[in-house]
C-alpha cells in the first residue's frame, strides 16, 4: 500500500539548495494536507552551523534532533503545524495536527535536506521504519544509519509538541517499544 507521505518524500528530494529552499511538509495525519514551505538562508545557515560542530557520530545525532526542532519551528511559522502536539490525542482535531505518519514524513524531507547540503558527515538517510507492538499499534519514524552501516536509528519527532528535538534511539530499541525518557 502506498501512503501518501511516501509521495511527499519522493516530491521532497527535488527541492534541495542552500538559499530560498523549498520542501514539501504535511499534516492533519495520514498527510492529508500538503504545502510547500520555504526555509531561508538565515534559517539553513543556523542549521548548517548546528551540525558543523558535530565531531563525532553521536554529537551529530544530537546536533539532528535539535537541527529536526528547528525545521520543525520555521514550517510552523508558515503553517498550522506549530499547533501541533506531542501524540495524536492532545491536539485531535486541530489544525496543523500531525500524526506518526506526517513527522516521519516530514522529518524525512528535513534530513534529506541535511544529507543533500553535505551537512552529515557520520550518517546516512534511509527511508521511514515501523513498528508494530499490535495490531492497532503501529507507529513510523525516520530513519539513519551511521555511514559505516553498522549502526541504524529512528528519528522520531512525534513524541513532542512542535519544535521540541527529536528523540534519536537506536533502530533495535526504538523497535522494541522504547519511548523517551523525557
Amino acid at each position: 500500500m502506498t501512503r501518501p507521505y511516501l509521495l511527499l518524500l519522493l516530491f521532497g528530494l527535488s527541492f534541495a539548495a542552500l538559499a530560498g529552499v523549498e520542501a514539501p511538509i504535511c499534516y492533519n495525519y495520514d498527510c492529508a494536507l500538503i504545502e510547500i514551505v520555504e526555509f531561508n538562508t538565515q534559517q539553513m545557515e543556523e542549521i548548517r552551523l548546528l551540525l558543523a560542530t558535530a565531531a563525532d557520530a553521536a554529537a551529530e545525532r544530537a546536533a539532528i534532533a535539535r537541527a529536526i526542532g528547528l525545521f520543525e519551528t520555521y514550517t510552523g511559522m508558515q503553517t498550522p503545524a506549530w499547533a501541533d502536539k506531542g501524540g495524536n490525542l492532545a491536539d485531535d482535531g486541530v489544525e496543523g495536527r500531525m500524526d506518526c505518519h506526517d513527522e516521519s514524513g516530514n522529518t524525512t524531507t528535513y534530513l534529506r535536506l541535511m544529507e543533500r547540503n553535505g551537512w552529515l558527515k557520520f550518517h546516512q538517510v534511509l527511508e521511514p521504519v515501523y513498528r508494530l507492538q499490535s495490531l492497532l499499534s503501529q507507529h513510523w519514524a525516520a530513519h539513519i544509519v551511521e555511514k559505516d552501516g553498522v549502526r541504524e536509528f529512528a528519528v522520531d519527532s512525534w513524541f513532542f509538541d512542535n519544535g521540541h528535538p527529536a528523540v534519536v534511539l537506536p533502530l533495535e530499541e526504538w523497535q522494541n517499544g522504547a519511548w523517551p525518557d523525557e
